[in-house]
C-alpha cells in the first residue's frame, strides 16, 4: 500500500466510525447498521477514500478513469477479471474513437499494436454484393474502422492512467454491496475471492461500467425499457485460421444465404466469424450438430469449405445473445451509469465500443471539474444522460431498421435471399449511400475532449 493509500485508509476509518448507513446487497436493503458490528462475512479490511470510484474495467470504464485521471480527479477503478483477455469482445475501433484518441496523444502508439484496417462493410446476396458503409468516402483522418484486440487496446489506456498518482487499478475483485447515506450512494464495498472480509470505497461519485449484466444495474434497481426494437437474432461467433493467398483489406462481409446469414470479420491473423441465427434458436444449433453448422459455413462461404473443420468443439466458439435495451433514468444520487451498463447495444455495426467511448468523454467534460471542486451535484449527472441519451435513441433506432429490413428478412427466407430493389437504390444513392458510413464511424453526431484547466 502506498503512503497516500494508507493515509486514505487511516483518515477513512476514522470518519466512519459513528456512521449509521444502509446496505444494498443483491437488490436488497437492509437496515440500517453501524459500522464495526458487521458478520465475519462483512468485516471490513480497509476503508479507501476517493473522488471517483468506477466499477467496470472496460472502454467505457477505462477511458473515463484515464479522462478523470488527467484533469486531476482521484479515481479508483475496480475490475472483476485479473486480466483484460476474454474471448470475442467487440474489437471495432471506430473513426471518432480514433480522433478521440489522437487528440489524447495515443494514436501512434495504438497504430503500433497489430491491426487491421477496414475500408468498406459490404453485403453479398448470391453473385450480387453491395456495399452499405464506405469509410473511405468520409472526410477524416482515419477512413477506416480499426480491427484490434479490445484486450490490446485496454491494456493501453491503462497504461497511460497508470502515469497518474491518482490513479489506481484493483483487479480481479467482485463488488458486492452498494453503501448508502441518506438516500446518496456513497461508494461500494468489495471482495477479493482469496480474502476474507471485504474492502470499501468511498467516494462522491460512484460510476458503473461494468457492461451488459450490469450488477450495479441490479443493486440500484434501475430499470430499462426495450429499445430498437426486438432482436430477432442471437450470434454464434468463432475463428477461422487465414491462409495465403487470402485477400488483404477485405474488411467486413456479410454472406446472405437460404435463411442464414454469416459475417466474416478480417482480423490480420485469423477471421473472425459470426453465425447469425434466430433469436433464442442456439439448442436448435446445437441439437443439429457441428457438421451441419460446418456445411452451412461452407455452403455460404465456400472459400472456407476446407478450414471449417478446425472447429472442433462447441467450447470453441461463444454464443451473444444479443438485446437492446436502455435505462430509463441512467443515475441516482452518488451513482450514474454508462457503456453498456446503461444501454445494451446490438452488434450490428460494430458501434458499440464507439458509444462507450463517447459516453466517457462526454462524462469526463461534464464531471471533472465539480468532482475535483468537491461540488458535484445531481444536476451533473442529469446532464450527461441528457446529452448523451439522444445519440444512443438515435444509433438504436438505426440498428433496429437494420435488423428488421435485412437481418429478420434473411433468417425468415425460404429460398436465398436478395436484397430488397429499395434497399439496393438506397445504398446506390449519391445523398442516402453514406449516412450508414457516417453512422456507424460517428455514431449520431461527434464529441470532443474538453482541454484540461
Amino acid at each position: 500500500m502506498t503512503q497516500k493509500d494508507a493515509v486514505g485508509a487511516i483518515t477513512s476509518h476514522i470518519v466512519r466510525q459513528d456512521i449509521d448507513e444502509t446496505v444494498i446487497a443483491d437488490g436488497e436493503v437492509t437496515a440500517p447498521r453501524r459500522a464495526g458490528r458487521l458478520g465475519a462475512a462483512h468485516r471490513l479490511r480497509d476503508v479507501q477514500r476517493t473522488d471517483c470510484c468506477i466499477v467496470g474495467g472496460g472502454p467505457a470504464g477505462l477511458m473515463l478513469a484515464f479522462l478523470l485521471a488527467r484533469q486531476g480527479v482521484r479515481v479508483t477503478l475496480l475490475e472483476a477479471h485479473r486480466d483484460f483477455d476474454r474471448e470475442f469482445r467487440g474489437n471495432t475501433i471506430n473513426p471518432s474513437a480514433m480522433e478521440i484518441l489522437a487528440r489524447l496523444g495515443l494514436e501512434k502508439r495504438l497504430l503500433e499494436l497489430r491491426h487491421a484496417k477496414v475500408r468498406r462493410f459490404t453485403i453479398q446476396d448470391g453473385e450480387r454484393r453491395e456495399t452499405f458503409a464506405d469509410f473511405s468516402r468520409l472526410k477524416t483522418r482515419y477512413p477506416y474502422v480499426l480491427m484490434l484486440p479490445q484486450a490490446r487496446f485496454l491494456e493501453l489506456v491503462a497504461a497511460e492512467a497508470e502515469c497518474y498518482p491518482n490513479f489506481r487499478l484493483v483487479m480481479g475483485v467482485r463488488v458486492r454491496e452498494l453503501v448508502i447515506e441518506g438516500g446518496v450512494v456513497r461508494g461500494v464495498r468489495w471482495r477479493d475471492p482469496g480474502e476474507e472480509g471485504t474492502h470499501e470505497v468511498r467516494a462522491r461519485l460512484t460510476v458503473g461500467t461494468d457492461g451488459r449484466f450490469s450488477r450495479l444495474r441490479r443493486l440500484a434497481g434501475l430499470e430499462a425499457a426495450a429499445a430498437g426494437g426486438s432482436p430477432p437474432m442471437d450470434v454464434f461467433w468463432f475463428n477461422l485460421p487465414r491462409e495465403e493467398g487470402d485477400p488483404e483489406g477485405a474488411g467486413a462481409v456479410f454472406r446472405c444465404g437460404q435463411g442464414s446469414l454469416l459475417v466474416l470479420m478480417d482480423h490480420f491473423e485469423y477471421w473472425q466469424v459470426g453465425y447469425i441465427i434466430p433469436k433464442d434458436h442456439y439448442a436448435r444449433l446445437k441439437e443439429a450438430g457441428l457438421p451441419a453448422l460446418r456445411r452451412s459455413v461452407a455452403a455460404l462461404a465456400p472459400e472456407f469449405a476446407g478450414r471449417v473443420g478446425v472447429l472442433r468443439e462447441w467450447g470453441e466458439g461463444s454464443l451473444l445473445s444479443v438485446e437492446s435495451d436502455r435505462l430509463r433514468r441512467w443515475h441516482r444520487p452518488g451513482l450514474l451509469l454508462l457503456g453498456d451498463a446503461a444501454h445494451v447495444i446490438s452488434p450490428v455495426g460494430g458501434i458499440g465500443i464507439n458509444l462507450a467511448i463517447q459516453d466517457a468523454v462526454v462524462a469526463a467534460n461534464v464531471l471533472a471539474e465539480p468532482l475535483v471542486n468537491g461540488r458535484l451535484r445531481e444536476g451533473h449527472l442529469c446532464t450527461v444522460q441528457r446529452r448523451r441519451e439522444t445519440p444512443t435513441r438515435l444509433v438504436q433506432a438505426a440498428q433496429g431498421l437494420a435488423q428488421s429490413w435485412v437481418v429478420a428478412g434473411v433468417l425468415g427466407s425460404e429460398k436465398t435471399y436478395r436484397l430488397p430493389l429499395l434497399l439496393r437504390l438506397f445504398l446506390r444513392a449519391p445523398v442516402l449511400r453514406d449516412l450508414p458510413a457516417r453512422l456507424i464511424a460517428h455514431g449520431a453526431w461527434r464529441v470532443r475532449v474538453k482541454e484540461r484547466a
